[in-house]
């Protein structure tokens, strides 16, 4: 009888204490993002690579996010991403539902002083890189190009929907005195094929992990050309196209090349707004790299006949920052090789 009335007198204490915790206490931890939604801002149209890149990160993302939120994928197109920037920096959620992939060259804008650019690109919180990029340009069979040599005395009309391809080809134009054609009123890549099928446009640039799966025939039948790369590094098996930087003829070019080459060490990243929590940012890049390492997501950038080359939000972050060195004086030279407003 003693054991029995200890044993209700211990029942009574457990129940008194439970009722003395928090109300969520006692749930199973469900985290921030149980019954959320993350919105995914793409700063371009539909179809070519960052729409690719993005919806296919956005449909894997939320499953290793603990609450597992809804990821809906949203194309904001307008001046080369800046529409997308400003209103990721300025208007979106800064909660941690809210993440976007921007055009590659968006820091480089922000050091040439585009003005209708309004953010600071190292005080957003980057999740992580699923692509370094090497954009290739690459032209019609009809076209009077045959090299990238030949632009010094032939006419090249090519199609620019992006802003990075848009800052080199005017580079190339106002500095080596390539003669360029300038075409921007294309709003994606998939316009830009159109309009060079129709002979609207001469050229086009998309970056190789897309246009060798997206064009491989035509690259092999001859029906288009590989012009030249625009990356840092050339790619492994394009070791025979030259570089935007191997067009330098001294040094100054140089440097001023590789300034417009930077933007491929973004390539393809994954943004949060600034002021989003720590915490948020810390679990959006956790789940950020399970994402690059989970067996499905594998499987189907497999099967797309995609590549990744990820890079952490940490790491990421850093290179960011970094990319900001470059002397004042070249980028002033930068800036009137752009033609940006001003100079």
């Amino acid at each position: 009888m003693l054991l029995f009335a200890k044993v209700i007198v211990r029942c009574l204490w457990i129940t008194g204490s439970i009722a003395l915790l928090p109300p969520n206490a006692l749930a199973a931890p469900e985290g921030f993002y149980k019954g959320k939604s993350v919105t995914f801002i793409i700063g371009s149209a539909a179809g070519g690579g960052y729409d690719t890149y993005s919806r296919l990160l956005a449909s894997h993302i939320g499953q290793h996010l603990e609450g597992r939120p809804s990821v809906v994928a949203q194309n904001m197109p307008g001046a080369g991403s800046i529409r997308a920037a400003n209103y990721l920096y300025n208007v979106a959620r800064k909660d941690g539902t809210a993440i976007g992939m921007l055009d590659e060259a968006i820091y480089l804008n922000q050091m040439l002083g585009t003005p209708e650019l309004m953010i600071d690109a190292t005080k957003f919180s980057w999740i992580g890189r699923i692509l370094a990029n090497s954009a290739v340009l690459f032209a019609r069979r009809a076209a009077s190009v045959q090299k990238i040599e030949d632009v010094f005395n032939k006419e090249l009309i090519v199609s620019t929907s992006g802003t990075a391809s848009k800052l080199n080809w005017t580079v190339l134009k106002n500095t080596l005195g390539m003669k360029f054609t300038i075409i921007s009123g294309y709003q994606g890549s998939n316009d830009g094929l159109l309009a060079m099928t129709r002979g609207e446009v001469d050229a086009l640039s998309m970056p190789w992990s897309i246009l060798r799966i997206r064009e491989g025939r035509n690259i092999r039948d001859g029906e288009i050309r590989l012009l030249l790369q625009t990356g840092a590094e050339k790619e492994a098996d394009l070791l025979h196209i030259p570089r935007m930087i191997d067009l330098a003829r001294n040094d100054e070019e140089r440097k001023l090349l590789e300034l417009f080459s930077s933007p491929s060490l973004i390539g393809r990243s994954v943004l949060a707004p600034p002021g989003t929590p720590r915490e948020r940012v810390a679990e959006l890049r956790h789940a950020f790299t399970a994402t690059m390492q989970d067996p499905s997501f594998l499987d189907e950038v497999k099967r797309a006949g995609l590549e990744i080359s990820p890079l952490s939000g940490e790491e990421l972050q850093a290179a960011v920052t970094r990319t900001g060195d470059f002397p004042r004086a070249l980028i002033e030279r930068a800036r009137r090789a752009a033609d940006m407003p001003g100079n």
